[in-house]
């Protein structure tokens, strides 16, 4: 729910000059990429910028961006051409928002500079379709006066899609309250509660988190868990996304018998992670995984497979396997929920990891310095 604008102190402005304008661009309301902006428009709001967030409305409702310290406007497109039209930088995540960011900017008067951060990169479709997302990646890239990667993948893809300037920034999102063990190791009270909720008391708990989509390999992972029913005691695998394979997942779940519970959209995905014994990322392709960084910060065991940014972002603090393989993905769960040695292992190497990455601060501090950057190249 929207609450009114926090009051933030504004540090004066160098020179005299008036505070900087920048509106950030949405085009979906993707967990990642609303979590960063989130994160930006709070930081950026406290350092005296004066920010503007474009995006649809449902965003506004679960991430209060207004709560943030920010403007928000609906991503109609007079809405986003009278946003960027006043703004010293135009900020877009993703590449949908990055094009709708680039036309919205195109026969204004003024020069305004267009940041892009890609949130997205995955393996192209084929045919028209893969046609079609080249274009879209070369319109954005070219349109774009730096691009920011989230992964080393993208910062290369977008240099190969004509990017004048493309630089790698690994987006922090915001760290959850971490749920501390009860003495003597047993879970905590409250993952405790959270297992008997789920039926996982007496029995393993993997967790996969992410919209039900396809290059989230959900397919897969039911191929995995299916596997999984020789085991003994059982797994519960349980799913916490909404999409539009649902039906279909819960239609093989069904006439599988498969041990697996689709929950739906879930506002409390870091409680759940904090009871799980394994956290599985099956994806296709995956940037800077938001279900890895809360693995690993709250020491919960991840297998995931071995694509786009992940291995980059896990180091050595996860077991990685190829996509496509659930031969390979339900070993790798199986042996983790029958090795709790190697589980406590992950764990210490998963919050080691966690530590080396950028903070919010260290990532608003970054953005900022491109957009001063920009700000110079364009005065007068």
């Amino acid at each position: 729910m929207s609450s009114s604008p926090v009051s933030l102190p504004v540090p004066a402005q160098p020179y005299g000059r008036p505070p900087l304008r920048t509106v950030q661009v949405l085009g979906a309301a993707g967990a990642g990429s609303c979590a960063h902006v989130r994160s930006l428009a709070t930081g950026l709001a406290a350092r005296g910028v004066r920010v503007t967030v474009c995006a649809p409305v449902a965003a506004e409702g679960e991430y209060d961006f207004t709560g943030a310290g920010a403007q928000f406007t609906p991503d109609a497109v007079s809405a986003l051409r009278a946003a960027c039209a006043g703004a010293d930088v135009v900020h877009a995540h993703g590449l949908r928002a990055g094009m709708r960011a680039a036309l919205a900017l195109s026969g204004g008067g003024r020069r305004v500079p267009l940041v892009v951060t890609w949130h997205g990169g995955a393996p192209e479709p084929a045919g028209a379709l893969g046609r079609l997302s080249r274009l879209l990646e070369r319109r954005v890239a070219r349109a774009a006066a730096v691009v920011l990667g989230a992964s080393t993948d993208q910062v290369d893809l977008a240099r190969r899609r004509g990017a004048r300037d493309a630089r790698l920034a690994a987006p922090a999102v915001p760290v959850p309250a971490p749920v501390s063990p009860a003495p003597g190791g047993e879970p905590a009270a409250e993952a405790g509660k959270t297992r008997a909720e789920l039926g996982a008391v007496e029995r393993p708990l993997v967790i996969a988190v992410g919209s039900l989509v396809a290059r989230r390999g959900y397919s897969l992972l039911l191929d995995a868990a299916r596997a999984w029913r020789v085991l003994d005691p059982l797994p519960l695998l349980v799913i916490a996304g909404e999409g539009p394979l649902r039906a279909e997942l819960a239609r093989r779940i069904e006439a599988e018998g498969l041990p697996v519970r689709l929950l739906g959209r879930r506002r409390d995905a870091d409680r759940l992670l904090a009871a799980a014994d394994v956290a599985v990322l099956p994806s296709r392709w995956e940037g800077r995984s938001l279900l890895a960084q809360e693995a690993l910060r709250a020491g919960v065991a991840l297998v995931a497979t071995e694509v786009g940014g992940v291995p980059e972002l896990v180091g050595d603090a996860a077991v990685l396997v190829p996509y496509g393989d659930p031969g390979a993905l339900a070993g790798a769960v199986a042996g983790l929920l029958h090795d709790p040695d190697r589980r406590a292992a992950l764990a210490i190497a998963g919050r080691a990891q966690a530590a080396t990455w950028p903070s919010e601060d260290d990532t608003v501090a970054q953005v900022l310095s491109v957009y001063d950057e920009l700000m110079e190249r364009h005065r007068p």
